[in-house]
């Protein structure tokens, strides 16, 4: 298999229209690396594979490893609560302001609207900076009523880092696993990122993007640059030792997933949890501005999979590698993507038109000749970087849909479902969505 994977790799990204991407496997003790396409179209620099990646949200699983190390040392615990550690944090909600705890922060329950982009500048002080602009951040959902993807309350957990650190959160990344694990490819910053060969983005039609990254501020819940065999190398120190006395404690399920179609079933501390063939696994994936990584490990058979990808229709490439892989190496089947099913479904779907809405996002949900549609726009920092998008919902079942953009050979799952007190949401790219009118 590692033989033939170079050559298949090239055939993956040509299928799917990726530029360029990079892999890197464990299996049997044994790291397996390989590459293929281009870090940029406008210079034609060949991806290698020591070649640097965005690799976007799996940044979290570091940020929650650095704060469970704290943990294990006894300085704080996971229901502590934020403001303990930050007197000075605050959200819009008073009560959550003082009740919100660490655990709410690490398994995305917190309710606090989550997309807040915010450039607070280049500063050492810009993750502080950008805390202090959560004071207005309204709650999407009652505290641990649901849950719902939260980059801020990442960002936040990087602060609660420098605060016991007394240090920025690049620097307690950079000595408590970086150089411990002897990560020479892993890097936050720009100035140090372009040290190496680096991937940029692409966007729409192929072109690279406006922007190389995102603003600083973002950095514990997304800035991490790395070859793939550095996040292998870090996710293999969770299930074989190195980072944690017990790395088992972050695959503990902390909430059922309401859309267990797109990420997994559950979310642990920082890692998505999911089963396949009675095999547990855990992962987490990463989207920057065109860019997208994905990290998998099966703790039973000790395989660790990590892909990148700096654009085209990259989460179906990321998908296509690992079900290949997996089938191979472990003799996984990883779930198929769910689709429309073959017969269709008649579904009164009067009940879901409205607009849901939370920071950073809007949908407008219609009905036309009988078909549920749905109209996403970008708000906020954002919005110039994501055009609108239009997309027919197709039923599944009842509560059940799925859509995907023209073109795109993915389909994205969306779930309608209502909070004990029976407040309608929409469950769509592991986000909890209010309906508000």
């Amino acid at each position: 298999m590692a033989g033939a994977m170079g050559h298949r790799l090239a055939e993956l990204i040509a299928e799917h229209e990726v530029p360029g991407a990079a892999l890197a496997y464990l299996h049997r003790g044994e790291v397996h690396e390989f590459a293929a396409g281009t870090l940029n179209k406008d210079t034609g620099v060949e991806a290698t594979p020591d070649s640097l990646f965005q690799i976007g949200s799996v940044t979290k699983v570091w940020t929650a490893t650095l704060l469970m190390r704290q943990i294990e040392r006894g300085r704080l615990t996971l229901d502590t609560p934020v403001a303990e550690v930050l007197p000075e944090f605050r959200v819009a909600d008073p009560e959550v302001s003082k009740t919100v705890t660490i655990r709410h922060l690490l398994s995305h329950t917190s309710g606090i609207d989550g997309d807040l982009f915010l450039d607070t500048g280049r500063g050492d002080d810009c993750v502080e900076k950008y805390v202090a602009a959560c004071a207005d951040l309204a709650q999407i959902h009652p505290l641990g009523a649901t849950q719902s993807y939260c980059n801020s309350g990442f960002t936040v957990a990087g602060r609660i880092l420098e605060k016991l650190e007394g240090k920025r959160w690049d620097d307690v990344l950079r000595e408590q696993i970086v150089e411990p694990l002897g990560l020479t490819h892993t890097w936050t910053l720009p100035e140090d990122v372009l040290r190496f060969r680096a991937a940029m983005g692409h966007v729409d039609g192929g072109a690279t993007a406006p922007v190389w990254g995102l603003m600083r501020s973002a950095g514990p819940a997304g800035l991490i640059c790395a070859r793939p065999a550095d996040v292998v190398a870090f996710a293999r120190a969770h299930l074989e030792g190195g980072l944690l006395d017990d790395p088992r404690a972050m695959w503990e399920p902390q909430v059922d997933i309401p859309n267990p179609y797109a990420l997994g079933r559950q979310w642990g501390i920082g890692w998505i949890l999911d089963e396949w063939d009675g095999h547990q696994v855990i992962s987490h994936g990463g989207n920057t501005i065109g860019q997208h990584a994905m990290l998998w490990a099966v703790p039973d058979t000790g395989t660790i999979v990590c892909v990148t990808a700096n654009g085209g229709h990259s989460g179906a490439f990321t998908h296509a590698v690992a079900t290949e892989l997996f089938a191979e190496l472990d003799g996984l089947s990883v779930p198929r993507r769910l689709g429309p099913p073959e017969t269709p479904v008649q579904v009164d779907v009067d009940g879901y038109v409205g607009v849901y809405e939370r920071a950073g996002s809007r949908s407008t949900l219609t009905v036309r000749d009988g078909e549920l549609w749905i109209l996403s726009e970008a708000t906020g920092a954002l919005a110039a970087l994501q055009p609108p998008m239009e997309m027919k919902l197709v039923p599944v079942d009842e509560v059940t849909f799925v859509c995907r953009r023209e073109g795109d050979p993915d389909w994205l799952s969306a779930v309608f479902y209502r909070l004990e007190d029976g407040s309608p949401y929409i469950h769509l790219g592991a986000r909890a969505t209010p309906k508000i009118s």
